[in-house]
């Protein structure tokens, strides 16, 4: 029993050969790129600001996906040490940037956990509040401040980080470090469009359990539109740990992540469609 996890039996002989024929995440990365109508989330984002709410690409983009893995669980498993995990919780790992106090730029990296009760609004809540609290320039959060303990003696980062990597493969990480890794969520999104850049296929972290990586890159143009539109869609590069799950698996799990993309409006209530509690009224 690990404390973000618990090892899954009951699997086919095939499903448990993979984490031996390919014990390395990156041995069993695959790369796939996707095209979310760009319009759909624009028009929905600026009508939710006109009714005072705040919604962002990001916090759509995490409650589409945590939506979909809520109906399709095993997009939270995990690979360590050639064995497969299903998470007792769901959080995603993105970076922001940050200047500091001498002008130049900095980056920190947060992790939000998420709730089957939250949707959209309360995740961009979550977000927005975290972003705030980091953006400060003489900021650190525990992960910046775990990491500058790590690097004030030399030899000192090699022996924590091997000991940490070490004791995660046999299930020893104390929780509170886990819950302080970036490294160890269940997503890691990065949004590339933040700084006008393309998306790219960014790497699974063979250091944690990450299983999906998201890039966010500037949106295009839509190919083929008529001469004179300017319809875009928001290009996403997607690298996901093929040992999690099947083909079939996560082919009906991006079926719903991308109908949940096209209908943001189904992200308003609970992500994982229970309903609200009935108050009785006593007159």
């Amino acid at each position: 029993m690990r404390p973000d996890g618990t090892r899954v039996k009951g699997l086919t002989p095939i499903v448990q050969a993979l984490p031996y024929i390919m014990p390395k995440r990156f041995d069993a990365q695959n790369w796939a790129s996707d095209y979310v109508d760009e319009e759909v989330i624009k028009t929905y984002i600026r009508d939710k600001r006109r009714e005072g709410r705040s919604v962002t690409h990001m916090s759509v983009l995490a409650a589409a996906y945590y939506k979909a893995a809520l109906e399709n669980p095993k997009m939270n498993y995990f690979v360590m040490n050639r064995k497969i995990y299903r998470r007792n919780h769901f959080c995603f790992s993105f970076v922001i940037l940050k200047t500091r106090a001498d002008g130049t730029p900095d980056e920190t990296t947060l992790k939000v956990f998420l709730e089957p009760e939250d949707t959209v609004f309360t995740i961009s809540r979550k977000v927005r509040e975290l972003v705030e609290r980091n953006q400060c320039a003489a900021h650190n959060n525990n992960t910046d401040r775990f990491a500058n303990l790590a690097f004030s003696i030399p030899g000192l980062a090699r022996l924590v980080f091997g000991a940490a990597y070490h004791l995660d493969l046999h299930g020893l990480l104390p929780r509170k470090i886990i819950d302080l890794s970036p490294f160890h969520t269940s997503l890691f999104i990065t949004n590339l469009a933040s700084i006008n850049t393309r998306f790219i296929f960014h790497h699974c972290y063979e250091f944690g359990t990450t299983s999906v990586f998201l890039c966010m890159g500037k949106p295009v143009p839509v190919p083929g539109a008529p001469a004179g539109t300017r319809k875009k869609q928001l290009p996403l590069g997607v690298v996901m740990d093929e040992r999690i799950a099947t083909g079939i698996e996560y082919s009906r799990f991006f079926a719903a992540f991308e109908r949940y993309l096209g209908r943001p409006e189904l992200l308003e209530t609970r992500l994982d469609g229970a309903r609200e509690p009935v108050t009785a009224v006593c007159e």
